[in-house]
């Protein structure tokens, strides 16, 4: 085989343009940013290798040997190196997903302080006090029901039949739907109809048709009868969920700063389409 036959089939080998792809990128990148020497120095700890031998130990069930740690370092050092160079080159500004991670990480490092934070008695009382509906127990409604279906368009003619003493299980579109409904919950008036009804019929007065109240599935004719109101919890027995939800609004409180004073050191711009 001659020189040139040799010559032609090598430079056709894609491992030669992946290594001049790469050598042209390299160059281009060191002439547009001058290098940061520290940041092409990669230190790994003793703290960060006994960290990645004990999540290696966690799924595994045993510690890694000498070798599989030096395993673990070298695993650790190729993404350090290819995440370094994947910024460098600009790969990560217009990937959402990167974008998307980053974000999620921030997020956890304005709220990690909040998780730690154990509420006293006295900051849960006060969360129940103000949101007392929220935990309210023993509050039930009775009343009935005629189904219109997807439109009102016949509730007048049906009223008149309900007022003139019809059955309401008698009128009305036919489905399986309770006719008649007793001392439910506003949980299990939801679970029925679908969020909002409870509250919708929670309105009403007693002992009179109302005009259609629209839930989940459609619109109803709904006749109140009964209803007993809730009382409001001891601490004590909605504590759990009092802690989770009180929780769950400082974590967001806490994020919600820790941005702002974030946003406070930038200067946003907005070029409007026209």
């Amino acid at each position: 085989m001659s020189f040139r036959t040799r010559a032609a089939r090598w430079l056709r080998e894609p491992l030669l343009h992946f290594a001049l792809i790469g050598a042209a990128l390299f160059g281009l990148y060191s002439l547009r940013a001058p290098v940061d020497q520290e940041s092409r120095t990669i230190t790994i700890t003793a703290p960060q290798i006994n960290a990645m031998a004990a999540e290696w130990a966690s799924g595994w069930n045993r510690a890694p040997s000498p070798a599989e740690i030096d395993r673990l370092i070298r695993d650790y050092v190729k993404d350090e190196v290819y995440t370094r160079e994947a910024k460098r080159l600009g790969l990560d500004r217009d990937d959402a997903v990167v974008r998307r991670r980053m974000r999620l990480r921030m997020e956890f490092l304005a709220t990690d302080a909040a998780e730690d934070r154990t509420p006293t008695t006295a900051e849960l009382q006060d969360w129940l006090s103000q949101h007392a509906a929220d935990y309210a127990q023993g509050a039930a409604q009775s009343f009935d029901q005629v189904y219109l279906g997807g439109s009102k368009a016949d509730a007048a003619a049906i009223a008149a039949q309900l007022a003139a003493g019809a059955d309401p299980a008698s009128v009305g579109v036919r489905t399986s739907l309770p006719t008649h409904v007793d001392k439910a919950d506003d949980l299990a008036i939801e679970n029925d109809f679908g969020t909002g009804f409870a509250a919708a019929i929670a309105a009403l007065p007693l002992n009179r048709w109302s005009p259609p109240v629209e839930s989940g599935l459609g619109w109803h004719l709904v006749r109140v009868t009964a209803r007993v109101p809730g009382h409001a919890p001891a601490l004590a027995s909605v504590r759990r969920a009092v802690e989770n939800d009180w929780r769950a609004a400082y974590r967001s409180t806490a994020e919600a700063k820790a941005y702002q004073a974030l946003l406070d050191g930038y200067t946003i711009q907005i070029q409007k389409p026209e």
